[in-house]
Parts: C-alpha cells; structure tokens; sequence
C-alpha cells in the first residue's frame, strides 16, 4: 500500500498537486496552507545529540525553521525562535516545543534592523545563559517576470533580509559563542542553478554561501564550526506567499523524486551540522534537494 501524501514515511515519485492559494504577507503563514507542511518525523526519537544546548533559530515559527526547532528539541535542546509577525504559528511551535520536554522562547521583530538583532541575543543569554547554536534561516522572496521590476526597495528588503541579518545575528551573538558552537546558515539551491523569477533572492543565496565560507575561515581558530544547509524545493508558507500558483502547484515535478521535500525531511541535516558528528566538517553548503543538482 502506498503512504497518503503528508505522511513521514513518504518517500516514492508520486507527483503532488497542490491547490491554488491566498497567502496575505510575506514569508506567510503556515496554519491556513493546504495542505499543510510536515514539520515533523514521528519516527524521529532524537538521542540527546544536542542535550542543554540553546539554539536560536530564525524564522523558527513555520517551515523549515519549525521543522529544526521539532527535531533539536527532539535531541535535547531549548529554542529561541525568531520570527517577523505570525504569531499564530509562532504559538503553535513554543507549543509543541513544550510538549517535547523543552524550553521555547519566541521574539517578534525584523532581523533585517540590527538592533533588533542585539535584542534577540540579549532575551537568549537573559533567559537561557548561554548560546550554542545559531540558525540564520528566515528569508524573503519576490518574484518577479524581469529584472526591470524589481524595485529598489524590493532589492533593499531582499538583501536586508536574507544577508545582512546573518551580518547583525552572527555580530551579536558571537561573545557569547565558545569553543564548540555552531553557526548554520539556509541557503537555496537557486545560489547554485539560478531561477530566473528571483534573481534578487538567488543573489542573496549566493552571498550566504560565500559568507558561510569565509566565516567559517575566521571563526575556525575559535572552535566555532559555520557550515550551510541548500535545500530544494520545498513546502513552506514561502512558496505560496511569493510565487504565482503556476510555479509551486508542481513544483518539483522536474526533480528525479518528482516532488517538492517536505521541512522534516531537510531539518536532519542541520541536526548534523550542529552535532558532534560534524566536527570535521566546515565550510560545507550541504544540498538537501531530491537530486535537482549534483554539484560541480
């Protein structure tokens, strides 16, 4: 028998639809999608990986970000999760975060304003003591047909958002960081490929890898590890609040798994990045895509 899409033990080349619909904002809001993403594997038990460790994560609220926040509490860790105003979702994940045994504190705000930023790292060390991972993963996108569309304030907000909040967290939070700390930022497949409606935001995904890199250079004689995690297409509010229904009813049909991921099942590798198990490994854009690119 065949598992019923949504289910976490999906994993054949059945392509899915998905219907026509309305999101009021930007990056949007999970609880009125259809279907709703996956954020969580229930076979997924966690192993103390990441036991009394605190992680902040950006646009931790829904999507990918939420999907992390569910498998680090999984492993053991309290969560700081930032996001811009989607309350609801927000209260839905400090919910289930509390029910997986785990501390959760939400802050609403822009991390495109740097002294919001300083304001999330100073609610972290105030509640938590301590910072151990940071998850630089909210971003914004915009489609648009040509390049002449895109506003200056368009271009502004994309970069402000997507690139110079890792600047401003990564700033903030570093004093707090000690020998063993993670830094992990999102990425995109589209840094890699490019997509011709978001060349903005495909641009941001390319500075994130080189900023991952270079990070990753000065921070290494500090113990601090900076790796990224590029994931493909994949099913968050995001998709439907930014693109036209064309683009994201079949997305992915084009990819060797026919379908676009679901957010647990691209949370996994940032559990690596943060772990013990990635101690040799920095530096690294690490591709979470179905096979929609092998690297060079």
């Amino acid at each position: 028998m065949k598992p019923t899409f949504g289910s976490y033990t999906e994993c054949e080349t059945i392509p899915i639809y998905y219907p026509p619909q309305y999101q009021p904002q930007q990056p949007g809001i999970e609880s009125i999608m259809i279907p709703r993403p996956v954020s969580e594997n229930p076979a997924y038990a966690g192993s103390g990986k990441l036991r009394d460790k605190v992680a902040i994560i950006t646009g931790g609220d829904s999507g990918i970000g939420r999907a992390v926040a569910y498998a680090f509490a999984k492993e053991g860790a309290d969560i700081v999760v930032v996001y811009f105003n989607e309350h609801g979702d927000a209260k839905e994940t400090w919910t289930r975060i509390n029910q997986l045994g785990r501390r959760c504190l939400t802050l609403a705000g822009d991390i495109g304003d740097e002294s919001f930023c300083g304001h999330v790292v100073e609610m972290t060390i105030r509640t938590f003591g301590r910072i151990d991972c940071l998850i630089n993963n909210a971003a914004v996108q915009f489609y648009q047909e040509s390049i002449e569309s895109i506003t200056r304030e368009q271009l502004e907000r994309t970069f402000r958002t997507n690139i110079f909040a890792m600047f401003y967290l990564t700033k903030a939070a570093l004093p707090y960081l000690k020998p063993g700390s993670t830094i992990i930022n999102t990425s995109s497949e589209t840094a890699h490929v490019g997509f011709k409606g978001l060349i903005d935001y495909s641009a941001t995904k390319g500075a994130i890898n080189t900023f991952t890199r270079s990070l990753s250079m000065s921070l290494v004689d500090r113990g601090i590890r900076v790796n990224a995690v590029a994931p493909g297409r994949t099913w968050t509010p995001l998709q439907p609040a930014s693109l036209p229904p064309k683009l994201y009813m079949s997305a992915g049909f084009e990819h060797p798994l026919r379908r676009d991921a679901q957010p647990w099942e691209i949370a996994p590798a940032f559990v690596y990045l943060a772990s013990d198990d990635s101690t040799y490994v920095i530096g690294q854009v690490i591709q979470v895509n179905g096979g929609s690119y092998f690297g060079q």
